[in-house]
């Protein structure tokens, strides 16, 4: 099909009417991984930082434990960016193989590292996987997910991101036990870990399909029709008295105008004019969120050991039950975000985790918590923040329109992370290295304040996204008359 012609689709609402299938399953298992193994290096990292400053590991300080969370953040910010527009351009499965095979290369030599920098850089490199990861997987499955669950969904695959916490915690605790394996050894296997499962990951992601909507736009509508045709036929197959949504039966096609790529200038007005409103939200949603979890999960053990004497060993120990707050969290709480609404409940979980953070935050700072009540305070903490920050990459990837997705995901992860995460770790490490609990009250109460103004930007500019098809949230820029 030649550029520039146009043509009417009813791709969209056959996918959004489509009833629950296997086939939504093995999309949810094969791309949602990501979270599961970028939860699994963060943890390591976290759960490692102690064990890494010993002599007879890399011999790191405190400071240079913090500043290696803000190297693997840059990379992912970079490596968002990169293959967000690669994304866009060459399509979503294509990035899906690339990604994953730049993180397991990169984990893997992690386990090499044999000095700060070299340890840096790798964890840079594993960083862009991850990042690359970002826009390719969200864009994909909100486009392949049915409208009526995309809110809970998304949900739960982004919060599978501590699924690989808890993998990682529960690793620590056996690799890094002096009785089974040496310390020398043991945190250079613990990064293996993320290289297998990644091989693991690259064989489930072969059945994926391409975007169909990705395809329509791309001028090869009936390809994406005939991957839509094969999944309603498996889906019929499997379970003949199937229900589809009526509400999507008779939607009318969509219209658009073939294209192979869209120009700079085009991106550029989308983003900051046309939907500037939607950029500040899903600028401010990303920012507080990024700062939340970066300036506290990364330098957890450190908290730990310098204040409560817990010894580096141990550190695993308390970060699983922390993880596992985190997964419940979107598990329990998404489906809200499809009944009640995306602009009710972004609010609400963003205000209760500043105003629980600052709670906590006191009672730390008062000294009347012991290394048990901060790991349970922190647990229920998460519980709502975990669905806030899941539900901030949820916004991100529903507001903008379908031929700049993964790009804007990317631009609005990278600038978030940029300016609320990737100094975060290194500054809270440098607070944690001088020992002074004011300090680390006052980076806390900075923390819970950027929630609060996160809940207060999504009540004024929210965007009610649920159950609404992806093109009727924001019109594909190829539907417009030119």
């Amino acid at each position: 099909m030649a550029d520039g012609e146009w043509i009417e689709s009813y791709v969209p609402a056959r996918l959004d009417r489509m009833p629950w299938s296997r086939w939504h399953w093995l999309i949810v298992i094969a791309l949602g991984a990501t979270w599961i193994l970028d939860g699994l290096e963060v943890t390591l990292a976290g759960s490692l930082g102690g064990i890494l400053t010993r002599r007879e590991t890399l011999g790191l300080s405190d400071a240079q434990v913090g500043a290696s969370a803000t190297f693997y953040l840059a990379g992912a910010v970079l490596g968002a960016l990169l293959f967000g527009y690669g994304t866009d351009r060459l399509g979503r499965k294509k990035l899906f193989f690339i990604t994953v095979a730049v993180y397991l290369t990169a984990t893997g030599l992690t386990a090499f590292s044999w000095s700060f920098a070299s340890y840096a850089f790798f964890r840079a490199l594993t960083g862009a996987g991850i990042g690359g990861e970002y826009a390719a997987i969200n864009s994909a499955i909100d486009e392949l997910i049915p409208a009526r669950v995309r809110g809970r969904v998304d949900l739960m695959i982004n919060g599978s991101y501590w699924l690989g916490a808890a993998i990682g915690s529960a690793a620590t605790i056996v690799l890094l036990d002096p009785r089974r394996l040496p310390v020398w050894l043991g945190w250079r296997c613990a990064f293996g870990i993320g290289a297998t499962l990644g091989l693991v990951v690259i064989f489930f992601r072969r059945w994926i399909p391409e975007s169909p909507r990705w395809l329509m736009i791309h001028g090869q509508n009936d390809e994406a029709e005939e991957i839509v045709s094969e999944a309603e036929r498996k889906i019929a197959a499997l379970n003949p008295s199937a229900v589809i949504d009526s509400r999507y039966s008779e939607a009318p096609p969509t219209r658009i105008r073939t294209r192979t790529h869209t120009p700079w200038r085009e991106i550029w007005n989308a983003i900051v004019h046309e939907h500037r409103r939607r950029s500040l939200l899903g600028f401010v949603l990303m920012l507080t969120q990024a700062f939340f979890y970066n300036a506290i999960f990364f330098t957890y053990a450190l908290v730990l050991m310098r204040f409560y004497g817990v010894p580096e060993e141990n550190v695993g120990r308390y970060l699983l039950p922390f993880a596992l707050g985190n997964v419940l969290g979107p598990l329990l709480l998404g489906h809200l975000f499809d009944t009640i609404g995306r602009k009710q409940m972004i609010t609400i979980t963003y205000g209760f985790a500043g105003i629980l953070l600052a709670l906590t935050a006191w009672l730390f700072h008062a000294d009347l918590l012991t290394a048990q009540t901060q790991t349970l305070a922190w647990t229920v903490i998460f519980f709502i923040a975990s669905a806030a920050a899941s539900s901030a990459y949820l916004t991100v990837s529903e507001i903008f329109p379908l031929e700049i997705r993964a790009l804007a995901i990317a631009i609005f992860y990278g600038i978030g992370t940029l300016a609320g995460g990737a100094g975060a770790p290194a500054l809270f490490g440098w607070i944690i290295g001088r020992g002074s609990s004011t300090a680390l009250f006052a980076g806390y109460l900075v923390a819970a304040t950027l929630m609060l103004l996160g809940a207060i930007i999504e009540a004024w500019i929210g965007v009610p996204a649920e159950r609404r098809s992806l093109e009727h949230i924001a019109p594909p820029l190829s539907s417009r008359e030119l």
